[in-house]
C-alpha cells in the first residue's frame, strides 16, 4: 500500500465506504488505458463527497468500479474497497448483485438512455423493489407509488401507469431517483444527474437529495464539474485530474484556499458572484491528458502556469505525493509558501 494510501486510512468510526490504492485500466486496440491511478478516499454515512474535474479524470469509471459494473475480461482492477467492511474488488458478481440496488445504488447521468422505453415507470421501479424484497407484484406498485410521491412527482398513483417518454427531464430524473431510493440504499451514487436540466430544475434536484439524505441518512457521492454544484450539495470534495486525486478537503477548505493549480484554474475558469464584474474569465489553456500516454511526473505540468517555478524540472520527472492530513491535502511540488504568493491573487478576489 503506498504512502498516500495510509496516510488516508481512515479513523472514524462512522466511515462506511473506504477506497485504498484504487488503479483501474483497460485493454484497448490502441493500448492499456490506466483511467485510475491510485485514488484513496473515505466516505462517512449522512454525508456527501463531491467528486469534481474534467472529462475523462476518472470520476466515472471509479464508482463504476465501486458498483462493480465493469468487464473484467477487459478491465484490470487493483486496490481495495471496503463498503461497510464488505470487499467488494474480490466479491463474487453474486454477492455484488445483491448489494447493488439494495445497500449501494447510482443515479445514472442520462434517465431517458437509461430507463427502458418499452416498460412503465411504476414497472421499472416495483422490478428493483421485488428483486431485492421478494414483495408481491401489489406491495411493489405500492412502493413504486409511495416513492414517485417522496420525490415529488405529482399524481403518483396515476404516472406509476407511464412510459418514460411521457415524463420531462425533470421529472425522468425524480424517476430515477425514486428507482435509486426504493429499497433505502445506504450508499448513493449520483453521477451528474442534473447535467441536462435546466438551473431551476437543477435546484430542485439538489433540494431533493438533501432531503433524502436527511431522511435515510444516505451516505452520497456526487459527481460533477460543475463547481457551483459542488458548492450547494457536498460536504468534502476530492479534486481528480488524469486519473489521479489532486487535491481534496471540506467544501469550505478547497473551493476557499485551493492548494493545487488545476483546482485553482477550474475556479479562475467560473463566474464569481462576488467578486469584481469586471475580472475576466482564465481558462485553463490546453486539454486533458491522454491516459494511453500520460506525461510523466506530475499529470498537470503541460498545462500548469506554475511549473517553471519548482526547481530542476521537478513537476515533469517526479510524481507529486498526496500528503492528507486530517482530511486535507494536496499533490503539488509547489511549497505552501510559494502557493501562498502564487495564488494570492485569487486569494483576494474570490476567498470568502
Amino acid at each position: 500500500m503506498t504512502k498516500e494510501a495510509q496516510a488516508a486510512r481512515p479513523a472514524d468510526a462512522d466511515t462506511f465506504l473506504s477506497v485504498r490504492d484504487l488503479r483501474v485500466s483497460f485493454k484497448t486496440e490502441d493500448g492499456v488505458v490506466g483511467a485510475v491511478d491510485g485514488l484513496s478516499f473515505d466516505l462517512a454515512r449522512g454525508k456527501t463527497l463531491g467528486i469534481v474535474g474534467e472529462s475523462g479524470s476518472g470520476k466515472s469509471v471509479t464508482n463504476l468500479t465501486i458498483l462493480g459494473l465493469h468487464n473484467p475480461q477487459f478491465t484490470t482492477v487493483e486496490g481495495e474497497i471496503l463498503l461497510d467492511g464488505q470487499e467488494l474488488i474480490t466479491a463474487r458478481e453474486s454477492e455484488l448483485e445483491k448489494l447493488r440496488g439494495n445497500k449501494m445504488s447510482m443515479i445514472f447521468q442520462d434517465a431517458l438512455a437509461s430507463l427502458s422505453p418499452y416498460h412503465t415507470i411504476g414497472t421499472q421501479i416495483a422490478e428493483v423493489y421485488r428483486k431485492h424484497t421478494g414483495a408481491s407484484k401489489k406491495e411493489a406498485r405500492t412502493r413504486a407509488i409511495e416513492m414517485l410521491r417522496r420525490v415529488g412527482i405529482p399524481q403518483p398513483d396515476v404516472r406509476v401507469d407511464d412510459y418514460p417518454h411521457q415524463f420531462s427531464g425533470g421529472m425522468r430524473q425524480r424517476a430515477m431517483i425514486a428507482m435509486a431510493l426504493v429499497c433505502d440504499p445506504e450508499l448513493l451514487i449520483a453521477d451528474e444527474p442534473t447535467t441536462a436540466l435546466d438551473v431551476t430544475v437543477q435546484a430542485q434536484i439538489m433540494d431533493l437529495l438533501k432531503d433524502l439524505q436527511q431522511e435515510f441518512g444516505t451516505a452520497i457521492i456526487f459527481i460533477t464539474h460543475d463547481l457551483g454544484v459542488i458548492a450547494d450539495i457536498a460536504d468534502d470534495v476530492l479534486v481528480m485530474y488524469g486519473g489521479r486525486c489532486v487535491e481534496r478537503g471540506t467544501k469550505k477548505q478547497v473551493l476557499g484556499d485551493p492548494q493545487h493549480p488545476y483546482t485553482l484554474g477550474l475556479l479562475n475558469s467560473m463566474p464569481s458572484l462576488d467578486g469584481p464584474v469586471d475580472v475576466p474569465l482564465t481558462p485553463i489553456p490546453g486539454s486533458p491528458p491522454s491516459l494511453l500516454n500520460p506525461p510523466s511526473g506530475c499529470r498537470f505540468h503541460p498545462r500548469c502556469a506554475f511549473a517553471e517555478k519548482v526547481a530542476g524540472g521537478k513537476c515533469s520527472q517526479e510524481r507529486p505525493t498526496l500528503e492528507v492530513t486530517d482530511g486535507r491535502g494536496s499533490a503539488c511540488h509547489l511549497t505552501l509558501e510559494q502557493r501562498g504568493e502564487l495564488f494570492a491573487d485569487f486569494a483576494a478576489t474570490r476567498h470568502n
